[in-house]
């Protein structure tokens, strides 16, 4: 495609917002694996793009913020902890600069118009969420008992010994929407939301808060707010399943927001791993009966919006 191809007219041109899995991220540094799932994500975009969207990319966190909290840790004696928030804040800039970097030279090499945007995102949730009051997510390093008994954190045993936990509360609001939308006005490729977004409570002014917002369930948020034609929850496995690890199990090309409930209820689809996904997807449609919602391996994005691969929530 030669770099004089039009582009299309912003008025018309649709929107798909992609969740980046964790699995297309390295889990040390922070930088981004120049690998075979990352370089399938990078053309699901570019063929997102090709296909007349525009588009809009939200990834985890997780690991990078690990590292960031093991490093805090182990240089207590030299420098004051920061709050969780600003960690997020941070991988947000270094995940975001990293994909956008990756992203610009797929770009190039397809002679696409676009360029990339980072947009360090602030999500409100409400103090008074119920997740506050039973805080279930680890985070950081294995802590020690000096650690423990100094700081005032909520701490759970888990297999590796005894970590941190923070509430994961629902997200309310994406605090830059206006900001997001006026860069896909401009024709931009918007990396937004990391990790869930930079929680914040409002009361005078904003202040961060001590939480992780789960990616996905931000993601459909995400696609609500921007209006989006189609959402992507890109991930590891390449479709919902029926029975999953069973010698019965059976993926679904399609699943109907009634069945998901019940897979949920059921406890087929669990908490800690295809779960919040399946909520998320079922939040998005709850706004909406006309967003296509697809579950899909990278690759597989431009083949799971047309029916041909992943699962579609009908």
């Amino acid at each position: 495609m030669s770099p004089e191809v039009p582009v299309p007219d912003i008025g018309t041109r649709r929107v798909a917002v992609y969740a980046i899995g964790g699995n297309a991220l390295s889990d040390s540094s922070g930088m981004v694996q120049a690998d075979s799932v990352l370089n399938a994500v990078m053309d699901d975009i570019v063929n997102l793009l090709e296909a007349g969207f525009r588009v809009v990319i939200t990834h985890g966190n997780g690991p990078q913020v690990g590292d960031l909290l093991l490093l805090e840790e182990t240089s207590m004696a030299e420098r004051q902890r920061n709050g969780l928030d600003e960690w997020v804040a941070a991988t947000q800039g270094m995940i975001g600069h990293s994909l956008s970097l990756n992203l610009e030279k797929h770009l190039m090499n397809k002679h696409r118009p676009e360029r990339t945007a980072v947009v360090l995102t602030r999500v409100e949730v409400d103090e008074d969420d119920i997740a506050f009051a039973a805080p279930t997510k680890p985070v950081g390093p294995v802590l020690d008992e000096d650690t423990i008994s100094e700081m005032d954190w909520d701490v759970a045993t888990t297999v590796n010994g005894p970590r941190r936990v923070v509430a994961s509360p629902s997200p309310i609001r994406i605090l830059d929407i206006d900001v997001i939308n006026s860069l896909l006005d401009l024709n931009a490729v918007v990396f937004c939301c990391g990790g869930g977004g930079i929680p914040v409570v409002a009361d005078v002014g904003l202040t961060g808060i001590a939480a992780v917002i789960d990616k996905d369930r931000v993601s459909a948020l995400l696609a609500c707010e921007v209006d989006a034609d189609v959402l992507v929850i890109s991930t590891a496995v390449d479709a919902i399943y029926r029975d999953f690890g069973e010698a019965s199990q059976q993926s679904l090309s399609m699943i109907s927001s009634q069945e998901a409930k019940e897979m949920i209820e059921r406890g087929q689809l669990p908490p800690g791993s295809m779960g919040p996904k399946v909520e998320a997807m079922l939040h998005a449609r709850e706004f909406s009966q006309e967003m296509t919602i697809v579950l899909c391996q990278p690759g597989e994005a431009i083949s799971a919006v047309r029916g041909d691969s992943g699962t579609t929530l009908v």
